[in-house]
C-alpha cells in the first residue's frame, strides 16, 4: 500500500514538473525581442502581444519546453534600418536567424559573436554594408551562411575556415575585393561569389564549383574559368623589399671614332628608308582593298550560317548546311507548314543576322532577323538519333498542332549534320526571365493576377497536348513558357514533343534539374504523369519566386517541392510565398488554393497525381469573382485549338489535391 502511495506522489510531482516546463515563458528572450522590435521600423503585420507568450508570436519558434527561442524568421517583414545592438545577441539559444528580403542597413553588430549556437543565417536581399562581418566568422557551428545581395565591401577572410560545419556560403551580388581565400572544408557543397570585384587566381580547393559561382568579377582566373596568364599574373600583396644596393663603378671615358659615327649614320639611313617603303606598301594595299570592297554590303551582325558553324565547331560556310551543291540544297530544303505566313527560303535564313537566345537541354536557340525584317527563332537540335524519315514524321505531327497556348512550329530542316526548327519570335520573352530577372529598385514585380493567368494559359496548352493530341511535352520549365507581346498575361508552351527524336538511353530530359519527376531519374522516360510533376514545380515556382535549381533554396539545399513541404509542415505557410506577393491583399486564400494544387501535382507516386485536365479545372474553379471571364473560361475550350482537334469527353469529377495543411 505504501509503495502505491509513493508511486502516485512521484507521478504527481513528475506531471507537475512537466506542466511547469511546458508552460514556462522565455522571459529574457522575450525582452530581447521586444527591445529589437522597439528600436527598428517594421511593417504593421508584426504584432507581438506582450500579454501572450513569445513562443506564440509571428516568426518565433521556441524549443519543446518553451524556455528558449530557437528560430527567428521575419523574411519580407518590412524591417528598415540598422540591427540594434544588445537585442538579438541576447537570444543565447538561437539556431536559425532569417531576416532576408527586408531593408536592413549598416554593419552587422559585433555582438552577434555571442550567438554561439547559431547554425543557419539568412540575411540576403538587404542593404547591409561594411566589411565582412567578423562576428559571424566566430560562430563555429554555422552550417549555411547567406549574406548575398547586400553592399558588403573589403576582402573575404581566410578565417572562414573556422566554420568547420559549413555546407553553404553565398556571397554573390556584393562589392567584395581582393583574392578568394582557400576554403578547404570538404562539407562545403554550395558556394557563390559571383558579381563582386574579386581578382587573382581561384584556389585549387575551390575549382570544384561551377563557373557561374565566380562569374562577373574583375580579374578572376584559373579553373573553372580561363587559365591565368603566366606572364602577367594578377597583382598580389607582397612585403616591401629594401632598395637594391648602389654599386659604384668606375666609368671609362671613351669617345667613338669618326668611322664608327659614319657607319652608324649609314645604317640608320638605310633602316629609315626601308621603314618608309614598308609604309608606302601598306597604304597602297589598303587603298586596293577599299576599292575591292566598296560594292560589297557588310553584314550588320553575325550571320545565321556562321552562328551555326561556330556552335558546331565547324566552318561558318553555308555549304556546311546545304550540302555544298544545288542538288544537296534541293534535297535538304527548308520545309514549311501551312498557315505560317512566311515566304523565305534556306538561303535567306542563312544570310540573316543572328544572336544566341539561350542554350537548353535539346539545343541552342537563335534569334534570326532576315533582310526583309522578319524575325524568327531557329533552334539547332543536338544529339538527334532518329533517321530522316522518323524525324519528318514527328515534325508532321508537331507542325499540325494549332492552339493559342501552344507555340506553333513553322518550318524544319534536316540534313546529316544539322537539324533545325523554325518558330515565331516572342519579344516579351520567357516566364523565367520575367520571374527571375533583376530584382533591383527599377524592377516591375509580377503581380498575383499575372501569375495566375500565366498558370491557367500554360495549363490550357498542356491539356491540348495531352488530351487532344496525345503528346507528352517532356520539357516543361519556366524558360519554355513564353509570353505574348500583346498580352503579358497570356502564355504559350514551347519545346514540346521533342523527346522521340533522341536516344531512349540518354534523353534530354535526363539533364533537366529541378523539374524532373522522381521516376524519370530512374527510367529516363517521360510520361503524361511526369509532365504533371513538372507543371506542379512550375506552379510552386510561380508562388515562391524561387528557381527549382536555386542553390540557396532552403536550409539544407533541398529541391523546391521538398522545401515547400518542409515549410508547410512547420505551419509556416506564409514564408513559402514570394516576397513580391505579400503586398497584395485579399489573395491569401487563392494563393493557398493554388499551393494545394501544385503540391498535388508533385506527389512522389505518379498515380496520385491528377490528370492535366483536372488540374486546369481545379485552377479555374478556384474561389474567383464572376467578373473575371477570361480566367473562368471553361477548360473544355483548352481542348479546341483548330479544325484538326477533336474534343473528347472529359471526366467532370475534380481530383482532390493531396492532403495539405496550410
Amino acid at each position: 500500500m505504501a509503495v502505491m502511495i509513493l508511486k502516485r506522489v512521484l507521478m504527481a510531482m513528475l506531471l507537475s514538473l512537466v506542466a511547469t516546463r511546458v508552460n514556462s515563458e522565455p522571459t529574457q528572450d522575450k525582452q530581447a525581442l521586444l527591445a529589437f522590435l522597439s528600436q527598428i521600423s517594421h511593417a504593421n503585420r508584426i504584432q507581438w502581444n506582450q500579454s501572450h507568450s513569445a513562443c506564440t508570436w509571428v516568426g518565433v519558434v521556441c524549443d519543446p519546453t518553451n524556455s528558449s527561442v530557437f528560430y527567428l524568421r521575419l523574411p519580407g517583414a518590412g524591417l528598415v534600418g540598422q540591427i540594434p545592438r544588445n537585442t538579438l545577441s541576447r537570444l543565447s539559444q538561437l539556431r536559425v536567424l532569417s531576416l532576408h528580403s527586408n531593408r536592413l542597413s549598416g554593419p552587422i553588430p559585433s555582438d552577434f559573436s555571442q550567438l554561439t549556437l547559431l547554425r543557419n543565417v539568412y540575411l540576403q536581399d538587404n542593404q547591409l554594408s561594411g566589411d565582412f562581418p567578423s562576428s559571424l566568422v566566430q560562430l563555429s557551428r554555422i552550417i549555411r551562411l547567406d549574406i548575398s545581395s547586400n553592399n558588403f565591401t573589403g576582402s573575404i577572410p581566410f578565417s572562414l575556415n573556422n566554420l568547420t560545419h559549413l555546407t553553404g556560403l553565398f556571397l554573390q551580388n556584393n562589392q567584395f575585393t581582393g583574392r578568394i581565400p582557400s576554403i578547404a572544408q570538404p562539407s562545403l557543397a554550395d558556394f557563390n561569389v559571383s558579381n563582386n570585384r574579386l581578382n587573382g587566381s581561384i584556389p585549387t580547393a575551390m575549382a570544384r564549383f561551377p563557373a557561374t559561382a565566380f562569374a562577373n568579377n574583375l580579374q578572376l582566373c584559373g579553373d573553372p574559368l580561363a587559365p591565368c596568364n603566366p606572364f602577367f599574373p594578377s597583382p598580389a600583396p607582397s612585403p616591401t623589399l629594401p632598395p637594391p644596393p648602389v654599386i659604384v663603378t668606375r666609368r671609362r671615358s671613351r669617345r667613338l671614332s669618326t668611322a664608327a659615327i659614319v657607319a652608324i649614320s649609314v645604317v640608320g639611313g638605310i633602316l629609315l628608308l626601308l621603314l618608309l617603303l614598308a609604309l608606302i606598301f601598306l597604304l597602297l594595299r589598303r587603298n586596293r582593298r577599299r576599292q575591292t570592297t566598296k560594292t560589297q554590303k557588310p553584314p550588320p551582325a553575325i550571320t545565321t550560317a556562321r552562328a551555326l558553324g561556330e556552335a558546331a565547331g565547324t566552318s561558318s560556310s553555308k555549304d556546311d548546311v546545304t550540302g555544298g551543291s544545288a542538288e544537296g540544297a534541293e534535297r535538304n530544303k527548308l520545309i514549311f507548314f501551312q498557315g505560317g505566313g512566311y515566304s523565305f527560303d534556306l538561303e535567306d535564313l542563312l544570310r540573316a543576322s543572328a544572336e544566341v537566345l539561350g542554350k537548353g537541354t535539346v539545343g541552342t536557340s537563335y534569334k534570326a532577323v532576315l533582310e526583309e525584317g522578319t524575325t524568327v527563332v531557329v533552334k539547332r537540335l543536338k544529339d538527334v538519333s532518329v533517321t530522316k524519315k522518323e524525324f519528318e514524321q514527328q515534325m508532321e505531327v508537331l507542325g499540325n498542332i494549332k492552339h493559342e497556348n501552344v507555340l506553333p512550329l513553322r518550318a524544319f530542316y534536316y540534313s546529316k549534320d544539322e537539324k533545325l526548327l523554325v518558330s515565331d519570335y516572342m519579344p516579351a520573352g520567357s516566364l523565367s526571365a520575367l520571374l527571375h530577372g533583376s530584382r533591383g529598385s527599377g524592377r516591375t514585380p509580377l503581380d498575383w493576377e499575372s501569375r495566375l493567368r500565366i498558370a491557367v494559359s500554360a495549363a490550357r496548352g498542356l491539356v491540348h497536348l495531352h488530351v487532344s493530341r496525345k503528346i507528352v511535352h517532356g520539357n516543361i520549365k519556366s524558360s519554355n513558357i513564353l509570353l505574348r507581346q500583346d498580352n503579358l498575361l497570356d502564355a504559350c508552351v514551347s519545346d514540346y514533343g521533342l523527346n522521340p527524336l533522341f536516344s531512349s538511353s540518354n534523353p534530354p530530359n535526363h539533364r533537366i534539374m529541378g523539374y524532373r519527376a522522381p521516376e524519370v531519374v530512374e527510367t529516363r522516360k517521360v510520361t503524361f504523369k511526369s509532365d504533371i510533376y513538372s507543371f506542379g514545380v512550375l506552379v510552386l515556382e510561380l508562388l515562391t519566386g524561387k528557381a527549382p535549381n536555386q542553390a540557396s533554396l532552403g536550409e539544407e539545399g533541398i529541391d523546391l517541392p521538398r522545401w515547400v513541404q518542409s515549410v508547410v509542415r512547420e505551419e509556416w505557410t506564409a514564408e513559402v510565398f514570394d516576397v513580391e506577393l505579400m503586398r497584395y491583399h485579399n489573395v491569401e486564400e487563392e494563393m493557398v488554393q493554388l499551393l494545394q494544387i501544385g503540391m498535388a501535382c508533385v506527389a512522389n507516386v505518379p498515380d496520385q497525381r491528377p490528370e492535366m485536365q483536372h488540374v486546369l479545372r481545379m485552377i479555374e474553379d478556384m474561389n474567383r469573382g464572376d467578373t473575371d471571364e477570361g480566367l473562368r473560361q471553361s477548360s473544355d475550350d483548352a481542348l479546341r485549338g483548330g479544325s484538326d482537334s477533336q474534343t473528347p469527353p472529359t471526366d467532370s469529377r475534380k481530383a482532390s489535391p493531396a492532403g495539405l495543411t496550410p
